[in-house]
């Protein structure tokens, strides 16, 4: 046992000399390379076997996908992600993710971030508004949570049409984080008001977790 120790000791020594400081973190007997994070975005006319090239190029360079968003955007396909990967496999991921868009079409971006810092306790709500198409509704929306500052963490819209009628229509799902400070009453009412000068049916409750 204790030659066990010895030798367990002597590895995590050379792995501590070999390995650049500031890409460890160390907490009482434990040695830890840290993760480094790419946030990737790609867009490219859709068709089959796209997620596989992205997914394969990203994997085959040592990187996982942390979160990621999909969808298709009139005939182009979006993918927003994150990626993560040791610090050395992180530089690889990019290599791969910029020789994939310069052998097809795709165009490709990232860039290096860092997990997010946390912020002050908030309260996590969803929105989800239905009303005829028009100019402006998401701008509007955004500047009423903007001008309150609350964050909309998530986001998706959709235009459609009414199934008997054939009326354009558009529905907004959101997310959106309320800080604590904020008075929930107060800014229904608010939110409400706001919605019926704009033709909004809106509903606001709370995300059950």
């Amino acid at each position: 046992m204790v030659r066990a120790l010895r030798t367990m000791r002597k590895q995590a020594g050379l792995l501590e000399a070999g390995t650049n400081s500031s890409k460890l973190t160390r907490c009482p007997g434990i040695t830890r390379i840290m993760e480094n994070l790419l946030a990737v975005t790609v867009i490219g006319a859709d068709r089959t076997g796209l997620v596989r090239d992205v997914t394969k190029a990203i994997s085959g360079a040592g990187g996982s996908i942390k979160q990621s968003r999909m969808t298709t955007l009139g005939r182009e396909f979006a993918m927003v992600a994150l990626v993560a990967a040791n610090w050395h496999a992180i530089k690889k991921v990019e290599s791969a993710l910029a020789a994939l868009a310069d052998n097809s079409e795709l165009t490709i971006s990232f860039r290096n971030t860092e997990e997010r810092l946390p912020r002050e306790p908030a309260a996590p709500y969803n929105v989800d508004i239905v009303a005829m198409d028009q100019e402006g509704i998401v701008a509007g929306l955004a500047g009423f949570f903007a001008g309150r500052n609350i964050e909309i963490a998530d986001l998706n819209t959709r235009q459609y049409n009414a199934a008997h009628t054939g009326a354009a229509m558009f529905s907004v799902q959101m997310a959106i984080n309320i800080p604590a400070s904020t008075h929930l009453a107060g800014l229904r009412e608010e939110f409400h008001e706001y919605c019926e000068e704009q033709n909004l049916d809106a509903i606001i409750e709370p995300i059950q977790r």
